[in-house]
């Protein structure tokens, strides 16, 4: 990737999980900086709602529903950004999902099944289907989204953290797999972030006091705060940069 850095112009990204959140920040970011951004989810009517939102912002932004859990799902969505603007050259693979169960070995196995499908099979599944594309216009970014649960046991999140644990290996060995093609596969692990994805945790004033007082900045993520270090991923400060996973965590890993 040549070009000033942070002028995503003529490039095309793709943000999985891109209606709500932190995905909707990192769609927004990318558009604002003149990429032409597709984002997808599970619904129609909070594909509908961001769409809005993008709007009001003078934004132009697709939306696609689609589960990234489902090969046939992934590969219509990746033949229509191909038919749309011919190239991909940017893919945030942020879809994420948790329910928290008591301990892994008492969890269901239907459970563990849909947790490791959203997280860690659509995470393939997306990168597998975009690659072929990027390849095609000579290379692209891959950025995961990750979390610092891959790195660290958390109650109730057992098999979250397996699976990120699972995501944080696959951008290495994509990363040194595509590094020929010119695709740099690299992920950024933040501490818990306010969307509503989390928000069981940071609604409850006990449980963000005791979250809060493991991070040595005294709060947790905003989305802002991850956006850039995506931003940076993607652009062409970090052309020489793959197979790292940046930390987003206000100091609470060191």
């Amino acid at each position: 990737m040549t070009g000033t850095a942070f002028d995503f112009g003529g490039k095309v990204a793709l943000v999985t999980g891109g209606s709500r959140g932190l995905g909707e920040s990192i769609a927004g970011a990318l558009a604002q900086r003149d990429a032409r951004v597709v984002i997808c989810g599970r619904k129609q009517e909070n594909l509908d709602d961001a769409i809005k939102r993008f709007r009001e912002m003078g934004l132009e932004v697709i939306g696609n529903v689609a589960n990234v859990g489902h090969p046939d799902q992934v590969e219509a969505m990746l033949e229509m950004v191909e038919a749309q603007f011919g190239r991909l050259d940017i893919l945030v693979n942020n879809v994420g999902m948790n329910i928290l169960t008591p301990s892994v070995v008492e969890a269901e196995e239907t459970l563990w099944d849909k947790i490791i499908q959203t997280n860690l099979r659509g995470t393939f599944l997306v990168t597998k289907a975009g690659v072929r594309l990027m390849k095609k216009s000579g290379g692209g970014k891959v950025i995961n989204v990750s979390s610092i649960a891959a790195r660290k046991a958390v109650p109730g999140m057992g098999i979250y953290c397996v699976a990120k644990a699972g995501v944080d290996m696959l951008t290495r060995v994509l990363a040194v797999e595509l590094a020929r093609d010119k695709i740099q596969v690299n992920g950024v692990a933040p501490c818990m972030i306010k969307t509503p994805f989390s928000k069981p945790f940071w609604s409850n004033e006990g449980l963000l006091k005791q979250i809060t007082q493991a991070i040595p900045m005294g709060r947790i993520a905003e989305t802002g705060d991850v956006v850039g270090a995506v931003l940076f991923l993607a652009s062409g400060f970090s052309d020489f940069i793959t197979g790292e996973v940046l930390t987003v965590d206000g100091g609470s890993m060191a």
